[in-house]
């Protein structure tokens, strides 16, 4: 297995520099990652660092708590994608899953995928370590409905991260076509095997270079 073609090597932390951004790229190269992510400040200079090779950048949007307004998550889907961003890793809007009004989830992934579709595969954070599983279930047919690429368990920043069982649920949940990325908490090889086994396409972790090695 090629791992390495699973991971997006990440770097989301607020005190993130130019130069670890720059670190991170470099890494991604050496071990021809499927992508980086970052924050959207940083797309300019991953992708200029990215060009021509086999590493996309991921950005996020709405990012970490996914209680911004629609419009403003579509717009910076759109400036990322304009700023050489090839996949979005947008936050759900978490406070609408939980009041369970998925059409106001929809629509707000939506919006995000209409702004993007030419330019960008969008995957969809459901932060899965605060829902239910019958959430967890509405969320990701909501973000099939919505044309996203990708469903994605947890940003990281909240209670918890990916879990088997999660990954499990989500794959049946979302069918076999669409792609469901694992992230958070992964920092070693025998459990980013795990959740591609349980049917994760994608791997999201700062520890892509320790799992590889």
């Amino acid at each position: 297995m090629k791992l390495n073609r699973y991971i997006d090597h990440t770097l989301l932390k607020p005190d993130a520099t130019p130069d670890q951004i720059k670190q991170l790229c470099l890494e991604a190269l050496a071990h021809e990652f499927r992508a980086v992510c970052v924050n959207s400040k940083y797309v300019p200079l991953a992708a200029s660092l990215l060009k021509d090779s086999t590493t996309a950048v991921a950005c996020v949007v709405g990012f970490p708590l996914g209680a911004m307004a629609t419009g403003a998550k579509a717009f910076e889907a759109a400036m990322a994608a304009r700023d050489g961003a090839t996949e979005i890793d947008m936050v759900i809007d978490i406070g609408a899953a939980k009041a369970g009004d998925f059409d106001a989830v929809e629509r707000d992934i939506a919006a995000v995928v209409e702004q993007t579709t030419d330019y960008a595969k969008v995957k969809v954070i459901i932060e899965t370590c605060l829902l239910t599983d019958d959430e967890k279930r509405e969320c990701c047919l909501a973000a099939k409905r919505a044309g996203a690429a990708f469903v994605k368990t947890s940003t990281g920043f909240s209670t918890g991260g990916a879990t088997v069982e999660d990954i499990k649920l989500m794959r049946e949940t979302v069918g076999p076509d669409m792609g469901v990325k694992a992230s958070g908490g992964i920092r070693d090889r025998a459990a980013a095997e795990a959740m591609i086994a349980a049917g994760a396409t994608r791997i999201g972790t700062s520890s892509g270079v320790k799992i590889c090695e």
